[in-house]
């Protein structure tokens, strides 16, 4: 086979004027033109068959099922990422295997598996999040991460809930049959609660409405997508179909006041009097837990029934005490100082943050009520000035943070070349 020289050349000046005889574009539409005998090639489809082969050489969870991640690997996977969570992560493990062997005994039994969506319910800054992004990375199936807040009901400003499917579409490369056994996570699913737990007697089309709408298809439905990748649908363009039945929903969300909730119903007795039932701050608050949400608890905050049915596997993600957002400071890959020494690093600056300021950090973010999520912002704060400075200053060797400098006693302690040489 020998390689034309391609020019961006009108067809009118090309003696050896050539097409891709698999796209049909010309050979001053691309880059390259390879051509054989009675037959040529453009470069674009050569890449494109070589994301075929690629995509077959892939294990296929649906033939093989030894090669399945186990419960394990996925447990092992998400600690280095994750600390502490030790149920969520069991249990969105065990989901996550489940999800796959359903595909693979498909074909194979002719027992007929249902779905177990999950519903993760916490605090925020417990790493729901992070939970989703972190499956993500490990999942040889399509995923997709969804924002409830977005979404209305049909015909309303917003996205409809079948956008939803039109992330999986694309994150699965338009491969439908790849689609239909993907994960979706939708976070803020608690932000689409009604306002309270009796049906609205006006419209609602940003709350009960999308709940109502999101009942087929976390069931499963075959549901119309926009083919060509669009949010949303609009008249005459062409959709593909879509089977949900298998698409696994993970949900997510802060669920702000349950807790009040879930100890009123613990409580058995209330009133004042002699036979009233007098508790401690720290009793009530062990009542309080999310760890005892139940379904009914949901419907209260304003989740309909029928949703709630269709989420049978409640998950609770605990508050971080001190000891856990320390060791998220330090230890997971993606860990807070981690990143913030790896950015001094490229200025040739080294960052030492000491025990004592780890904890102390720790304390704000407990004191703060803001989980994992405030740590950043509190070593932002930390190290604007030492950030700002230290890509002028030439001199400067490290940056240390202890106990002080997060207290706000007094400024990062600076250390410079000259002075590290005379110690």
């Amino acid at each position: 086979m020998s390689e034309d020289k391609t020019t961006n050349v009108p067809p009118q000046m090309d003696n050896n004027n050539q097409f891709c005889s698999f796209c049909g574009k010309a050979v001053y539409e691309v880059k390259k033109l390879v051509s054989g005998r009675n037959v040529c090639i453009c470069d674009e489809c050569i890449n494109l068959c070589n994301d075929i082969m690629a995509d077959d050489n892939r294990p296929d969870v649906n033939k093989d099922t030894t090669k399945l991640p186990t419960p394990k690997q996925i447990y092992n996977f998400l600690n280095d990422y994750i600390i502490g969570q030790e149920d969520a992560k069991r249990t969105l493990s065990v989901a996550v295997y489940n999800h796959y062997k359903r595909h693979s005994v498909a074909t194979n039994s002719n027992v007929e598996i249902q779905k177990s969506n999950v519903l993760l319910v916490g605090s925020t800054g417990t790493g729901k999040t992070l939970f989703a992004q972190t499956l993500a990375k490990i999942l040889d199936v399509p995923f997709a991460i969804a924002d409830a807040t977005t979404l209305t009901e049909a015909g309303y400003v917003g996205d409809d809930v079948e956008s939803v499917l039109t992330r999986l579409l694309q994150n699965a490369n338009f491969n439908v049959e790849r689609a239909s056994r993907g994960i979706i996570y939708i976070d803020e699913i608690d932000k689409i609660s009604r306002k309270s737990e009796n049906p609205s007697l006006t419209r609602d089309v940003s709350g009960e409405g999308v709940q109502q709408a999101l009942l087929k298809l976390i069931e499963g439905t075959v549901a119309n997508v926009p083919a060509g990748g669009a949010g949303r649908k609009h008249p005459g363009e062409a959709t593909v179909q879509l089977d949900t039945s298998k698409i696994l929903f993970i949900c997510g969300g802060a669920f702000d006041g349950m807790k009040k909730i879930i100890a009123s119903r613990s409580c058995e007795r209330q009133g004042i009097g002699f036979g009233a039932v007098v508790e401690s701050k720290k009793e009530r608050e062990e009542k309080s837990k999310f760890s005892d949400i139940q379904p009914e608890d949901l419907v209260k905050f304003g989740i309909i029934p029928e949703l709630v049915g269709r989420l049978p596997v409640i998950t609770a993600l605990q508050e971080l005490d001190e000891e856990a957002l320390v060791q998220i400071l330090t230890k997971p890959k993606n860990a807070v100082v981690k990143q913030f020494t790896a950015m001094l690093e490229m200025d040739g600056v080294k960052l030492t943050v000491t025990d004592d300021g780890l904890r102390e950090i720790a304390r704000l973010a407990v004191e703060r009520k803001t989980g994992a999520r405030g740590l950043r912002g509190i070593l932002e704060k930390i190290l604007m000035q030492p950030m700002f400075d230290a890509p002028d200053n030439e001199d400067l060797v490290e940056i240390v943070i202890d106990k002080d400098v997060v207290a706000g006693k007094k400024a990062p302690v600076e250390i410079l070349r000259d002075a590290k040489k005379a110690a």
